[in-house]
């Protein structure tokens, strides 16, 4: 990504803030870090680190989202970033950053003018001397991978993995026929033909599919494909990473995840199937 890019997307993003919006309110502090915060010109994505409140409804929201099995901050990163990409988004991790010697960059405080933050924004120079910072916690399956993995992610997976936990397979998606149609049709019912989530949700059925597997023991983006009269769950399958905060549990219980990294409806879309190696 251009650095030019990367500017407008934070801009965009204290506007947004400055909407103050729900859930934007609860946010109490923004932080930037990564080769973008020390002057790449086209770095990889931008790292934003998010501190924020809490009230009623998110608690409420994030009660239903975790009996759900879906990530509670899906609202949060939408309400941060638009429509677009590029920002990577790390909730509460002050902390743990600093405590990895990571150089955080305020960007702004609640109570301050975002007029500051943009003043700021601003300060935070090009260097052509400054190149992508090199990726943290990386496995060889995440380097066959275009789409890049966010940070939140890659610890957690490269720790799994350290400990011999997991296996992971990097995966090309491909658009082919499904051969079972009410799964077909859960699919189409869910999601309009334009969206990217339907292309994504077919593709990873599909792959699915051909590996062998019983599509009564999948679980998709967070609901059974043939309701609560089937097979136990063997697999779930998430579509952009909404789901990432229950990855843990699942992988736990020794059910599989297949993770659609990047939702498109034309483009080629990038997989990842993690295995607990106690199913293997």
């Amino acid at each position: 990504m251009k650095r030019e890019r990367a500017t407008r997307l934070l801009a965009d993003m204290i506007t947004r803030l400055e909407g103050g919006a729900w859930p934007l309110g609860l946010v109490e502090e923004v932080y930037v870090f990564g080769s973008y915060a020390r002057g790449a010109l086209e770095p990889n994505d931008v790292d934003v680190v998010i501190e924020h409140g809490t009230d009623e409804r998110w608690l409420g929201e994030s009660l239903d989202a975790s009996i759900n099995g879906r990530d509670s901050y899906v609202a949060m990163r939408q309400a941060l970033r638009g429509r677009t990409r590029g920002l990577s988004f790390q909730f509460r991790g002050r902390s743990s950053l600093l405590d990895e010697k990571f150089e955080l960059f305020l960007l702004w405080r609640r109570g301050e003018p975002f007029s500051l933050a943009r003043e700021r924004l601003a300060s935070l120079k090009a260097d052509p001397e400054a190149g992508a910072a090199p990726r943290d916690h990386m496995l060889a399956a995440f380097e066959e991978l275009e789409t890049p993995v966010p940070r939140p992610a890659r610890i957690e997976l490269y720790g799994r993995h350290a400990k011999g936990k997991i296996s992971i397979t990097p995966l090309r998606l491909i658009d082919a026929e499904l051969e079972d149609p009410e799964a077909a049709l859960h699919v189409r019912r869910r999601w309009t033909e334009t969206s990217p989530l339907r292309r994504a949700a077919m593709c990873a059925l599909v792959s699915l599919q051909q590996r062998g597997m019983d599509l009564t023991e999948v679980t998709l983006h967070g609901k059974r494909l043939f309701g609560r009269e089937q097979q136990a769950e063997r697999c779930f399958i998430d579509l952009g990473w909404n789901g990432f905060g229950h990855m843990g549990r699942h992988l736990d219980g020794g059910v599989t995840w297949l993770e659609v990294m990047r939702p498109h409806h034309s483009k080629p879309m990038d997989a990842m199937l993690i295995e607990p190696r106690s199913r293997q």
